[in-house]
């Protein structure tokens, strides 16, 4: 165990964070553990990173990953230098493996946000230092441990309660999909025809499932994945580098629109979430996202004391 004299620090058993299904029950519950440290007594642990350096390297847009591991990181005691790779996707200019083996010589870790997950795969196999995904058009690990951090404050235990996501079968519906998993929540992901979830994704998660009790069910019929259940998330319908296709998906996901009905359809303290950017009128109604069962902005602020926490965790 390493630690630090205002915060005992717990092992994980990675070395990165690219996937939560890379991480073991145990290690989540640490994250949400040193995360729930750290919310409670910011100016007590100020020192945790002293001297130590993030780089952040983002090819698309983004306000709540950026400036929560930019504060985070500050919090912590640390430095962060942040590289806009939007006009010059990564490994254009230069190899992804010759970058790595820069940066590791002049930070400690690195969060990125790529368009291909392939790309954080491969800066993780040529740095020493942590990589952290901060969003892949596979998966997008932090906002899903944001998200159960969340509902941990709200449920105690989440093992055994129903989150139905609704949209796009996308990579926050992957890592929400893994971590429930991980963690026996029930989730059923419910999109039109064509749009489901990665059937690789699923599958993996139903082994877990079957050890953590969790159920794991993809539906396309929006009543029945809304009804009874304990939370209720959706994401845009059209993500980063799909704009050629929002015309499209607004039709054909219209039906999937969390509105006051489907709402009424679930349990009566059910909450709604979201990853943010939301779309009033779209995927969402403005009712709900600014309702009193929307929960949007405290998951939104449990970006900064996971992200806090992976940080503390994976920089040696």
């Amino acid at each position: 165990m390493t630690s630090h004299p205002s915060l005992p620090l717990p092992e994980l058993s990675v070395h990165d964070l690219l996937c939560t299904s890379d991480l073991t029950t145990e290690d989540i519950e640490h994250v949400f553990t040193t995360a729930v440290t750290l919310k409670a007594g910011r100016d007590e642990h100020n020192q945790v990173l002293r001297q130590k350096r993030l780089a952040m390297i983002f090819e698309k847009d983004s306000l709540r990953t950026r400036f929560t591991f930019d504060i985070g990181m500050q919090d912590l005691g640390g430095s962060c230098v942040f590289m806009d790779h939007r006009d010059a996707r990564l490994g254009s200019r230069e190899s992804v493996k010759d970058m790595a083996r820069n940066l590791e010589r002049w930070v400690d870790c690195i969060v990125a946000r790529t368009f291909k997950h392939k790309v954080l795969d491969e800066l993780a196999a040529n740095a020493d230092i942590p990589i952290i995904n901060g969003l892949s058009d596979f998966v997008h690990p932090c906002q899903a441990l944001a998200d159960f951090m969340t509902l941990r404050e709200r449920w105690g235990n989440p093992a055994g309660k129903t989150l139905t996501y609704v949209g796009d079968g996308n990579n926050t519906c992957h890592s929400l999909i893994h971590t429930a998993a991980k963690l026996g929540t029930h989730i059923r992901a419910c999109s039109p025809e064509g749009y489901e979830p990665n059937a690789r994704v699923v599958s993996e998660a139903m082994r877990v499932a079957h050890q953590t009790g969790a159920e794991i069910s993809i539906l396309n019929d929006p009543d029945a994945a809304a009804d009874g259940a304990d939370a209720i998330y959706t994401d845009v319908w059209a993500s980063m580098g799909q704009e050629d296709e929002i015309e499209e998906r607004n039709g054909l996901f219209a039906p999937y629109q969390v509105n006051a009905d489907m709402m009424a359809r679930a349990k009566p303290d059910a909450f709604f979430m979201h990853c943010l950017p939301a779309h009033r009128g779209s995927e969402v109604t403005a009712d709900v996202m600014d309702g009193h069962q929307s929960i949007v902005y405290d998951i939104a602020e449990n970006r900064l004391h996971v992200q806090k926490a992976l940080l503390a965790l994976l920089i040696r």
